[in-house]
């Protein structure tokens, strides 16, 4: 009993970080979609505006590589328990702090300044945070668990996302359009610090893991990590960071841009197309519920590369489906690419830290896994929207297809 009971905290406190890191990246990055671009950026245009909020969505990327190498140096050095509380500090802080932000109305641009700042928070948070939540799940799954247990982290993506786009999708039938620009759309950043304190609660509670014990068991933690990291596992660094990128094309495309897209250029009313997009999410679960069973059956790094293969098909489909003038055919698409997601996402829980020592894991897994994110999501929703504007939607679709190229390639290359 007390042994199922220790299993529940350790999933729980996999998941809830992570749910908590969607949760804040999505409310961004609906808030960037909607509201940001007038709210704290000049109005030369509409088009330019939109284009600037997606420009600070991106400034968490940048944030999360550095975020990974701090977080991953004290993961490795001190432990996964500790250096995982720090990181949800920092993440959800940053992401009240929002909450409370003048607009560019108010004082100018110190507005986006300050919220680029944040942004950045956000980022340095979630730089530490994937990657020891994985470690949490997988250092504690027993044989042939892996990947389920490893799936557990993805499993907060969904969840964050329901609960940040079920939100939005409240304040909008409740709200007037004008009050939610005016102040409603403050509401989902401040109501993070629930979620925050949940996940504190639950870390709180739980004991290090067996793999980083038996590590220090075995003689002293690195002193540079990172640098050991670089020295000797630099192809396995290059492979993660490549291997990742398909998952977060994926994302940000079926949700930043087609949101933003969707509810500007095609028209689609807001509340609808949030709903559209709530129902699609159901998928990603299903995705990554299947890839993790897949790959403890096989191996995650087939059905990552299953994944990558059919994403390559989705591209193909991303410009007829979304320009059909059909919501439902939208919601279809949607729906799929968050499905095939789940193949080229689930399974990373369990091929990434497997890709690098005990030792070094924290800070492998974090670097390689936010590298992709540079490459794979922080420029996602701003270069397809730049593609959408100078070419059409058949652009963003080759896009698409050729990040997931990428992550096939990288999973071929290496067989570890």
């Amino acid at each position: 009993m007390a042994e199922a009971a220790s299993t529940r905290r350790i999933l729980t406190a996999s998941l809830v970080g992570t749910a908590v890191e969607f949760y804040d990246f999505y409310i961004y990055a609906t808030a960037a979609s909607l509201v940001f671009g007038p709210l704290f950026f000049p109005s030369e245009s509409k088009s330019l505006q939109l284009l600037s909020a997606y420009a600070s969505f991106g400034v968490a990327f940048l944030a999360r590589p550095v975020g990974a190498v701090a977080f991953g140096h004290f993961g490795d050095r001190i432990g996964r328990k500790s250096t995982l509380v720090v990181s949800l500090l920092m993440m959800g802080g940053s992401t009240v702090a929002i909450a409370f932000l003048p607009t560019y109305a108010m004082v100018g641009w110190l507005a986006p300044l300050l919220l680029c700042i944040l942004r950045f928070g956000q980022g340095f948070g979630l730089g530490g945070e994937w990657g020891g939540a994985a470690l949490l799940a997988v250092e504690n799954a027993p044989p042939g668990w892996r990947a389920r247990y490893g799936m557990f982290p993805q499993l907060g993506a969904p969840v964050g996302f329901i609960a940040a786009n079920g939100l939005f999708l409240l304040l909008g039938l409740v709200l007037t359009p004008a009050q939610f620009l005016e102040w409603g759309w403050r509401l989902p950043f401040l109501a993070s610090i629930v979620l925050v304190l949940l996940g504190l609660w639950v870390r709180l509670t739980i004991s290090e893991t067996p793999a980083f014990a038996e590590a220090m068991a075995e003689g002293p933690p690195p002193s540079v990590p990172l640098g050991e990291v670089v020295r000797d596992h630099k192809p396995a660094l290059i492979a993660g960071t490549f291997g990742a990128i398909a998952c977060f094309a994926l994302f940000y495309i079926a949700t930043a841009f087609a949101l933003g897209y969707g509810t500007t250029t095609l028209g689609y009313d807001r509340t609808a197309f949030l709903g559209t997009q709530l129902v699609a999410i159901l998928f990603l679960a299903a995705g990554i519920l299947t890839a993790g069973w897949l790959s403890d059956r096989t191996n995650p790094r087939h059905v990552l590369m299953i994944g990558c293969v059919v994403a390559i098909l989705t591209g193909g489909l991303l410009a007829p489906m979304m320009q059909s003038g059909s919501l439902l055919q939208i919601g279809l698409f949607l729906s799929l690419a968050l499905w095939v997601m789940g193949f080229v996402y689930g399974p990373l829980g369990a091929w990434l830290p497997g890709l690098f020592p005990a030792r070094v894991r924290y800070t492998g897994t974090s670097m390689a896994f936010n590298l992709g994110g540079i490459l794979g999501g922080g420029l996602a929703p701003i270069l397809a929207q730049a593609l959408a504007n100078s070419g059409g939607l058949v652009l963003v679709g080759l896009y698409l297809a050729s990040a997931a190229a990428a992550s096939l390639i990288a999973l071929t290359l290496i067989k570890r």
